[in-house]
């Protein structure tokens, strides 16, 4: 069976970016601010406060909860594969050495 990446935990870094936390124990820096500049939905998170306020877990991967029902039907999410190979991996800014 093929690996398959899972979102377990997100944490908001500094402007528009998400430390993601994935079942292989890996932490990737998921920069988010291309996605925003583009528009459509996610211009739904474009209020730095908004951003952060709603950002979860959800469907396995990093989202947001804008309808604040955890209704994983109506959540702004990104692919856990597209994240996982694509954004770098870095040290877990939570860890009590950093």
């Amino acid at each position: 069976m093929d690996f398959v990446p899972s979102v377990y935990q997100a944490v908001p870094g500094e402007g528009y970016s998400v430390y993601a936390y994935f079942n292989d124990g890996t932490v990737r820096l998921v920069d988010v601010n291309p996605l925003i500049e583009k528009g459509g939905i996610f211009s739904q998170i474009a209020d730095i406060e908004i951003f952060r306020a709603t950002l979860t877990v959800m469907n396995h991967t990093t989202a947001w909860d804008i309808s604040g029902t955890r209704d994983s039907s109506k959540c702004i999410d990104l692919n856990p594969c597209v994240i996982y190979d694509n954004s770098p991996v870095v040290e877990d800014p939570l860890s009590p050495t950093q």
